[in-house]
Order: structure tokens, then sequence, then C-alpha cells
């Protein structure tokens, strides 16, 4: 209230009455009318506690404009709580990513491995299995030569008999061989 009464002041000080020539109490002093009816605007203002309804919004809008303020603190306050929780929460994700990834990096190369020996196994199986299969082709082979030789070396001796054997050598030799048989029954 005194700030209002001390600018109205200055404001008389500074009038353009003041500045008017001729009997400044005159009506017909439009300058003098006009301080009058500042004047007469004024005390109606004052009577109607104008002031002090204004001062009243003014100190609500700067209440209320505390409260914002205050509000405005408590919402800073709890983003900046949020947004620590949020940043601890992000390094305890990546780290457990990080976590992840190392296992399953680890898992991987541990099926790696596996593979390798189980490969490392079936490559022994499969060698030993052509191994098996080269002797038994070889010894198959070499009892088809001996059959074969055994039927040439027959068909030889076949042959050579047939020439060199006539009908009094084969009755001795079929003779023999009874004897033989006889001794060795017997």
């Amino acid at each position: 209230m005194r700030k209002l009464k001390f600018s109205v002041g200055l404001s008389l000080l500074a009038s353009p009455a003041l500045a008017a020539s001729g009997p400044f109490f005159s009506l017909g002093n439009s300058d003098f009318i006009v301080l009058i009816a500042f004047l007469v605007f004024l005390g109606v203002l004052v009577y109607f506690k104008v002031p002090g309804i204004i001062l009243g919004m003014l100190d609500k809008r700067a209440d209320g404009i505390r409260a914002n303020l205050d509000e405005a603190r408590t919402l800073r306050d709890e983003a900046k709580t949020l947004l620590a929780s949020y940043e601890r929460k992000r390094g305890e994700a990546t780290a457990q990513a990080d976590r992840i990834v190392a296992a399953a990096r680890h898992e991987a190369e541990a099926a790696a491995a596996k593979a390798r020996a189980d490969l490392d196994i079936s490559i022994t199986r499969r060698l030993k299995a052509a191994e098996e299969q080269i002797e038994s082709a070889q010894a198959s082979a070499v009892k088809d030569v001996r059959d074969r030789a055994i039927q040439v070396a027959i068909a030889a001796a076949g042959d050579v008999l047939s020439k060199n054997m006539d009908g009094a050598r084969s009755a001795a030799l079929t003779d023999q061989s009874i004897k033989t048989v006889e001794s060795k029954l017997h």
C-alpha cells in the first residue's frame, strides 16, 4: 500500500498540470480538470479497496507461482531419482547381457570342443571300419587267388595226368591206391 501512495505522489509531481500556462486552479484549465479527475479516480480506487484486492491477487499469484516452483523442484528431484534408478537398472541390464554373452560364448566353445571330439571319434571309427573292410577285401582276394590257383593247378594236373596216363599205368595206380587204403583201414 505504501508503494502505491508513493507512486501516486511521484505521478502528481511529474504531472502535466505543472507544465500548463495560465491560472492553474481554473475549471477552464484542462490540466486542472484532468488532475481532479485523476485524483477522484484514485480516491474511488482506494475507497473500493482496489489496491488491496490487486495486492491480494498478486499475493495469490505469487503463492501459486511459489507452489508451482516447489512442485517443479519436487518433480525435478523425483526425475533425478528415477534417472538414477534407470541408469542403475541399465547398468545391471548391461552387466547381465555381458554375462549372458559370456555364458553363450562359453557354451558355444564347449559345444565346438564336443563336436570336435565327436568328429575325431567318428573319424577313428570310420578309419577302423575302412581298415577292417580293406583287410576283409584283402583276405577275400587272397582266398580267391588261392582258390583260382588250386583250380588252375587241378586243371593243369588233370591235363598232365591225362597226357601221361595210359591204361596200364592207370590200372597200376588204382591197385596201389586200393592197397594203401586197405593198409590204413586195417
